[in-house]
């Protein structure tokens, strides 16, 4: 098991302190989370994998503001979100996060353009032409703007889900299984893009995902276990990856 004794940098884009989260009461009590403390510094690309209820996508959700933990703390730009209210949360969430999941949560009325910058509109805000423009052509999405979701395909429309997640500048992105519904050659090209947003354009993103694979795309792999997190992989092969998970469920 590694070391969780330190204490998270509120500083970071996202951190939490000694997160703990249950699930019930009494006996029938589940524990998701219990005590993991993690940092997540600026540019990086961090996958976040573990056997099924390991306490991964616990750990995504409370990082994002999307459950309450039990115990502990969670920080997003600087803000500890365990003392917000809803509303507060909600604006932490708008404005801070970006999120990317596996379904792809397209407005089919909508172009791609329109998708892309609904956020945006949402909170107020006018894009930012030069982070606009990046964005749609690292994402080769250029001639595809005008179109709606129901004429693109599968790996479009989840550069459509990402281009949306950049475009606010968010602190952080969080990904949850971003490539479960694609092809390998898509979700390889998709990962890639989520590699380049961190070490082009600064941007922090915490991958949850199963897949080895997908995994080795990231700077760093940290593995959950029954709700703690007992390893931690720097540039992470593969089979780095799959060997100790392996060694974790044994």
């Amino acid at each position: 098991m590694i070391d969780t004794s330190a204490i998270a940098d509120p500083s970071r884009p996202a951190s939490a302190r000694g997160l703990s989260k249950t699930y019930g009461t009494g006996p029938t009590a589940v524990a998701a989370l219990r005590g993991v403390t993690v940092e997540f510094a600026r540019g990086t690309f961090t996958a976040v994998m573990g056997p099924s209820g390991s306490g991964k996508s616990t750990l995504m959700h409370c990082l994002a503001g999307l459950d309450r933990p039990t115990g502990g703390h969670v920080y997003v730009s600087g803000r500890d979100l365990t003392t917000l209210d809803d509303r507060q949360l909600t604006r932490i969430r708008r404005d801070h996060i970006g999120f990317v999941f596996q379904s792809f949560n397209l407005v089919p009325t909508l172009t791609a353009r329109q998708n892309i910058l609904l956020p945006l509109d949402l909170a107020g805000r006018r894009a930012d032409p030069a982070r606009l423009g990046a964005t749609v052509a690292a994402l080769g999405l250029g001639d595809r703007l005008d179109h709606r979701p129901g004429e693109l395909s599968g790996g479009q429309q989840q550069r459509v889900a990402i281009a949306r997640a950049l475009v606010t500048e968010p602190d952080v992105v969080f990904a949850d299984e971003p490539t479960g519904a694609l092809d390998s050659s898509t979700a390889a090209g998709l990962l890639e893009l989520l590699r380049r947003s961190c070490h082009e354009l600064g941007q922090t993103v915490v991958m949850v995902t199963h897949d080895p694979i997908a995994a080795a795309h990231a700077d760093r792999a940290l593995l959950l276990s029954d709700g703690l997190l007992v390893r931690e992989l720097e540039r992470p092969t593969a089979a780095a990856v799959l060997d100790q998970m392996r060694s974790s469920a044994s």
